[in-house]
């Protein structure tokens, strides 16, 4: 398989939002894509946050943004992308899951060609609607000649991918690491003037998976700041919480923020404090680590503890335990040798693990397969059974 191979291999991948579209699933979905159009034809399909179809090239990679008719349980419905679809000529089409109107677009398409799908997480809350809908992703997974799973951890763990487990791959999130890398030492210094020492980074949406309300009652019992980036729906009951626990002084809420590199490495150390398997990878730990920052996470089932690793790249936590949480932090803030091994050990690990080149080096790969050995819709249960045929685990 050669460069005139990937140059005529037209791929279409699927999500519901596309970046400036906020989210862990739309940040990989952009970086993937773009690492991808440096070889082949890549679009992306993905619902619009405007009422309108918007067409646009991003970064080489064709993105249409559909016009969204109506929701459920709050995922956007584009009835237009089944005939998208059809219209797409796609050697391979990659839908990125959790995404219920995607899977349907897609059996409604009548869509013949090779189908992979990246599981980035499972439906955690919504398991009514999951229940309902079990039996048509699991007629949609049967479909695919492979579905990539971001960790060995969060693949161990589904009951959903149980059933798959023999066409399931594990293939990382990856960044751009060398933009991270990069030090605007007079921001840096600017936020170090700012707020008082030692600092403390978190950065996510507001939403009740990320646990901040755990963390900010760990601040009760750590003498650091806090600076939380990001914005959502809980905001009010954060900041409630701040005041209760007498830390309103020292727990920042910054909102949404663009360009946040400086805050890494500004920071002393980075946390993340989820408390369920939604949070199913954390990219967000990957950007702290490029910057060469320790990780204080949360043992989840999840690949966040994965990512970021205990005792190597940071501290692992029980979740829900703000006195577990204060005692790392604690740790870390007091023993700056410590905070330098662990952060020089996390820039190694995603050198090593977590570059966006290696993640679509492994994407590209598992393409060629998958191309290369013929899986289509109707023999892909005789096919798959033979691992040799697939590529082997990432890590």
């Amino acid at each position: 398989m050669n460069a005139e191979f990937n140059s005529r291999l037209k791929v279409l991948h699927i999500g519901k939002f596309y970046p400036p579209h906020v989210g862990g699933m739309e940040t990989h979905l952009e970086t993937l894509c773009r690492e991808l159009g440096k070889t082949m034809d890549v679009r992306a399909l993905v619902a619009n946050d405007k009422r309108q179809d918007e067409d646009s090239i991003i970064d080489g990679v064709s993105v249409s943004r559909l016009a969204i008719n109506f929701r459920i349980a709050g995922a956007p419905v584009c009835t237009g992308m089944a005939w998208k679809l059809r219209r797409s000529n796609a050697d391979i089409v990659h839908v990125h899951l959790p995404n219920p109107a995607g899977v349907i677009a897609v059996m409604a398409s009548g869509y013949k060609g090779k189908l992979i799908a990246t599981w980035h997480s499972d439906v955690v809350r919504q398991k009514r609607l999951a229940k309902i809908f079990a039996p048509i992703q699991r007629r949609f997974l049967r479909k695919c000649s492979a579905i990539i799973a971001t960790s060995p951890n969060y693949l161990e763990s589904s009951a959903d991918l149980a059933s798959f487990r023999d066409r399931c791959q594990v293939i990382p999130f990856g960044i751009n690491v060398d933009q991270f890398c990069h030090i605007d030492s007079g921001a840096v210094q600017a936020i170090r003037d700012r707020y008082p020492g030692p600092l403390l980074l978190a950065v996510g949406r507001l939403v009740y998976y990320k646990g901040f309300e755990y963390l900010i009652r760990a601040m009760g019992q750590t003498k650091a700041t806090l600076l939380l980036i990001g914005d959502g729906p809980l905001r009010n009951s954060l900041e409630q919480d701040a005041r209760a626990a007498g830390v309103a002084d020292r727990v920042v809420f910054l909102g949404a923020l663009s360009g946040i590199t400086p805050y890494y490495h500004a920071c002393d150390a980075f946390v993340l404090s989820s408390v369920s398997r939604s949070e199913a990878f954390g990219i967000v730990q990957l950007e702290a680590m490029a910057c060469g920052k320790p990780v204080v996470n949360t043992r989840l089932q999840s690949g966040v503890p994965f990512v970021s690793q205990d005792g190597a790249t940071g501290l692992t936590v029980v979740p829900r335990d703000p006195a577990e949480m204060a005692s790392a932090l604690n740790r870390l803030l007091a023993d700056h040798n410590l905070r330098q091994k662990y952060g020089d050990s996390a820039l190694r690990r995603v050198r090593t693990e977590f570059t966006a080149d290696a993640m679509a080096k492994r994407t590209l790969d598992l393409y060629r397969r998958v191309v290369s050995v013929g899986l289509g819709c109707s023999d892909v249960d005789e096919q798959v059974s033979k691992r040799a045929e697939l590529p082997s685990a990432a890590i």
